[in-house]
C-alpha cells in the first residue's frame, strides 16, 4: 500500500499494526479530539429525519447564499466577499490555477498540496526558506522590500499559523510584504486554534482585537489579498469537506468559471449552521488546547534525544533522535498509534514526526510508547 502523503490515513496504518481501523489510535491528523459538536450532530439527524429531507433530496442552492450569509455574519463581512468550496482543498486548487504562468513565493516546508497545486497550474515556485530555531524570538520572511517593478508577475503564498513547524507569523510581519505582490493567498487553516477568533469586521480596527491574527479585517486595505480557512479541523468534520475564501468579489468571477455545480453538499450547510452557533464547544476547545499542547511538548522534550517545537497550532513538530519512520511503524505495530512521518516535506526528512494533540490520557499513552521503543531500540 502507497505510503500517504496525508494524516488521517487509517487503512494504511491498520495494514502495518495488522488490526481493523477502528483500534487505531491517531494523532497523525490534526483534528479537534472534542468535536464533532454534539450540536452539529443533532442538527444532521434532524435535517435526516424531516418528512421531506431537502438537504439530500434537492439540489444544493448553486450561489450557496444561506450559506455564505451565514459565514459572513460570523466574520462580519460582506456575504460577497465569501466563497464556498469542498474543503480548502478545492480552493486552493482554483488560488494555484490563478497564478498560472507567475512565479509564487512559497516558505518551505510547505504542505505538499500547496507545490502539487501550483506545478499542476503551471506556476513557477520559488521557494523561501522558514525554519527559525527552536529559540528564536521572531523571524522574518523577507529580509528586504522587493522592488516594485515586475510585481504583477509575483504572487506570495503563505500558511499561518505555519504548517508543519505550528509557528505563527505575526500581522505586522505579513502586512507590509501584500503591496509588494499582485496576488497574496494566506491558508489560515488552524487559525480556529488561536484565541481571539472570530467575529472580525472589514472595518474593525486590528488594535481592539489584540489577540486576533487573521488577515481577513485588512482584506478591505487589501484587495489583492485572499485568506482560505477551513471548518474541517476545528470541528472534526473532514467527511463533510467543508472550506471558504475570503477575498474581494472580483476574486470569485474567474472561480467560479472553472468549479464544478454543486461543489458543496446540502449537509454541509446544516453542519455549518450549528457548528458556528455553538460557543460551548469553542470555549471548551479553547480551554482546552493550551493545557494540551503544554503536556504533549513536555512530555516529548523529556524523552532522549527528543526535540519538540514550540507551536501556536493543535500539534507539535518533534526532531526524533533516528529514523522517524522506523519510529511510526514501532508506535503502530506494538501500540497501534499513528503518528505522521514528514517526508512530505522535504527539506525535513526522515528526522521529523508531526503529532496532533489528542485528551491528554491518549497522549500518556503515546508517550508512554513512546518511552517503550526508545527503551527496547
Amino acid at each position: 500500500m502507497e505510503r500517504p502523503r496525508h494524516g488521517g490515513n487509517w487503512a494504511w496504518g491498520a495494514a502495518i499494526a495488522g488490526c481493523s481501523p477502528q483500534e487505531i489510535l491517531d494523532f497523525s491528523a490534526s483534528l479537534n479530539p472534542l468535536g464533532p459538536p454534539e450540536s452539529v450532530l443533532q442538527a444532521l439527524t434532524q435535517a435526516l429525519s424531516a418528512a421531506d429531507p431537502v438537504v439530500i433530496s434537492r439540489y444544493p442552492d448553486p450561489d450557496y447564499r444561506d450559506l455564505r450569509i451565514c459565514l459572513a455574519n460570523h466574520w462580519a463581512v460582506d456575504p460577497e466577499w465569501i466563497f464556498v468550496g469542498n474543503g480548502a482543498a478545492e480552493l486552493l486548487t482554483w488560488a494555484a490555477r490563478d497564478a498560472q504562468g507567475r512565479e509564487v513565493w512559497l516558505p518551505q516546508p510547505a504542505f505538499g498540496d500547496y507545490a502539487r497545486a501550483l506545478r499542476a497550474a503551471g506556476a513557477t515556485i520559488k521557494p523561501l526558506p522558514f525554519f527559525p530555531g527552536q529559540g528564536s524570538a521572531g523571524f522574518t520572511l523577507l529580509q528586504e522590500p522587493l522592488p516594485v517593478a515586475g510585481k504583477g508577475n509575483r504572487v506570495l503564498w503563505l500558511n499561518n499559523p505555519h504548517n508543519p513547524t505550528g509557528w505563527l507569523i505575526p500581522q505586522q510581519d505579513i502586512l507590509p510584504l501584500l503591496p509588494q505582490f499582485d496576488r497574496v493567498v494566506v491558508d489560515e487553516a488552524f487559525m480556529d486554534f488561536l484565541p481571539g477568533e472570530p467575529t472580525l469586521s472589514l472595518n474593525s480596527s486590528p488594535s481592539a482585537m489584540p489577540r486576533s491574527q487573521t488577515l481577513i479585517p485588512h482584506l478591505a486595505a487589501h484587495p489583492n489579498t485572499i485568506v482560505i480557512r477551513s471548518l474541517t479541523k476545528f470541528f472534526t468534520l473532514p467527511g463533510l469537506r467543508i472550506g471558504f475564501a475570503v477575498g474581494h468579489p472580483d476574486h470569485w468571477q474567474r472561480w467560479r468559471q472553472w468549479r464544478d455545480p454543486w461543489s458543496v453538499n446540502g449537509l454541509a450547510g446544516v453542519a455549518v449552521a450549528a457548528a458556528l452557533a455553538d460557543e460551548d464547544f469553542r470555549r471548551r476547545t479553547l480551554a482546552w488546547l493550551p493545557v494540551a499542547r503544554e503536556h504533549l511538548f513536555r512530555g516529548l522534550q523529556a524523552l532522549p534525544g527528543w526535540d519538540p517545537w514550540p507551536g501556536q497550532a493543535n500539534f507539535v513538530l518533534v526532531r526524533c533522535p533516528g529514523s522517524a519512520t522506523q519510529i511510526q511503524r514501532a508506535l503502530l505495530q506494538r501500540h497501534r498509534i499513528l503518528v505522521r512521518d514528514c517526508l512530505s516535506f522535504p527539506e525535513l526528512g526522515d528526522r521529523y514526526l508531526r503529532i496532533g494533540l489528542r485528551t491528554l490520557p491518549e497522549q500518556e499513552q503515546l508517550l508512554s510508547a513512546c518511552r517503550e521503543i526508545l527503551e527496547n531500540s
